[in-house]
Formats: structure tokens, sequence, C-alpha cells
């Protein structure tokens, strides 16, 4: 079975149609729970958002901050596996027909074995993979097995990134370019920044024709709306992570997080 990399970048290409970016949801598959993570998935596209990134939980999320450490931290204590994330990517693109990709760092696939990650995924309907922590010159055999099974490679750039090597992520990137709008964690931010803006330029100077979505900072409807304004797509994830965390219970945080993909939606259309 093939994934769904087309129905991402057709989703990506429809939102430029509309004239707008597109709004691209993270939360951590398990937390609160594995079937409370997929109502809020399911949720938060019902509020607005195009796409959703499921994160698979670990132990040491280098490049999260504390919002998404603590849910990680919780679906880990729960058990979750991935078994689950691929049990979440697959019943919230069936209840949606939305696009849902996996984000992960590079040890557990490593572990799991390449191979069967990309075929399962595939086969539970996800449109690809990103990977914040897998060099580019690294991602050979991730890059073939992806192919392989119609699944978007989606590679992370950040202001530090040469222009050289935002050329070569580009080139051997897919789907989109993960561009993240401030150096460090994730976590939401007072700014977005004009380190961002600058980073989206730099990296459709590259010439590959992918979409640039930023991501890292953006917490609210004025945000959203300051970055679509020249970005292909507007990562959200701890400000999503933040509200399930901060709701009296679980019913709670999943309007919650609807409420937000509605408000953000609203801004990546310039609404706010």
């Amino acid at each position: 079975m093939s994934g769904n990399i087309q129905l991402l970048s057709d989703t990506l290409a429809a939102a430029k149609a509309e004239g707008r970016s597109a709004l691209i949801a993270y939360l951590p598959a398990g937390f609160p729970t594995v079937d409370g993570g997929i109502e809020a998935i399911k949720a938060v596209f019902d509020g607005g958002a195009d796409v959703v990134e499921v994160g698979l939980p670990h132990s040491d999320p280098v490049l999260d901050g504390p919002v998404i450490q603590t849910a990680d931290d919780i679906a880990l204590r729960g058990g979750v596996r991935i078994a689950d994330v691929m049990r979440t990517v697959k019943e919230a693109h069936e209840a949606t027909g939305k696009p849902v990709l996996v984000m992960t760092y590079w040890n557990p696939i490593d572990r799991y074995g390449v191979e069967r990650f990309t075929a399962e995924l595939a086969e539970a309907g996800g449109a690809g993979c990103i990977l914040p922590d897998l060099p580019v010159q690294e991602a050979g055999l991730w890059r073939e097995h992806a192919e392989k099974h119609g699944l978007a490679t989606v590679f992370v750039v950040a202001p530090s990134s040469k222009d050289e090597r935002l050329a070569r992520i580009t080139a051997a990137g897919s789907g989109f370019v993960y561009a993240a709008s401030l150096m460090g964690v994730t976590g939401t931010r007072e700014s977005v920044g004009a380190q961002a803006q600058d980073l989206v330029e730099r990296t459709r100077a590259t010439g590959s024709g992918l979409p640039v979505c930023v991501g890292l900072g953006v917490s609210d409807a004025r945000q959203a709306a300051e970055v679509a304004g020249f970005a292909d797509g507007v990562i959200v994830g701890s400000a999503f992570v933040k509200r399930m965390l901060d709701a009296p219970d679980d019913a709670a945080g999943v309007e919650a997080v609807r409420a937000l993909a509605g408000e953000l939606a609203k801004g990546v259309r310039g609404q706010a």
C-alpha cells in the first residue's frame, strides 16, 4: 500500500490556491491517552487544521520545550508504543480524509527497522515523516524506503543553516520543508521574529519548489497571520499541547484544541 504524500502535496497546493497558508498542527500520540489523543487530533482537524503531525513520544526530546516534554512523559508513562502511533495515524486519517504525518527522532525508527516503519506508516495511511535530527547526508536508507512506500521526507532547516546546506536539504526532501523560526527548542514565543522570514526566503531561493512551513513559536491567531504573510504553512504544536495540559479534564481539552484550531484557521486566512 502506498502512503499519502500526494494528498499532502495536494492539500498544501489547495491552501495556496485559496491565497492562504496551510495550518499544520502537532500533537503527541498517547497524550493524554491513545484514545484521547486520537479524539484531540480529530477535533483539531474539525476546527480547521489542514494537516496534523503526530509526535512519537521520546524520553529525551532534545528539540522540544517543557510543554511537549511534559506531554511526552505522560504518554510514555501510559505505555505508548510505535503501534499506538500507527493506530493514531490510521484512525485520524480514516475519520477525516486529511494528511497525517509522524514527527519523530531517528533512534526509534532505527531500532524498529526502517523498512518495517515505512511499510506500516504507509499501511496506516500516513503522508510522511518529519525527522528533525536525521542529517541529510545520512538519510539515504530512509529516503529509499520512504519513496518506495509513497511517504514524504520532511527535513528541518534553521536560521543557522548555511545556503549550501539548505540546497542539499531541499534537494533531498519531499512534501515540504520545516523551517524552525527560532533557534533552540519548541515553545510558544511572544514574537515569531524576522529570522523566520529570512529563512523562508533563503530556503525558497534554492529553487526546489517545495512549500516552506514555519514552526516553533506560533501560539495565537495574530502570530499565525504574521507567519502566513510569508510562509506556505504555519506549524503549531506547543500551544495545542498547553491547551490540553491546562484543561480540567480530557473532554475539555478536546474542545480547547478544537477552539484553538478555529482561531488559528482564521489567522492563516488573514482574519485575526
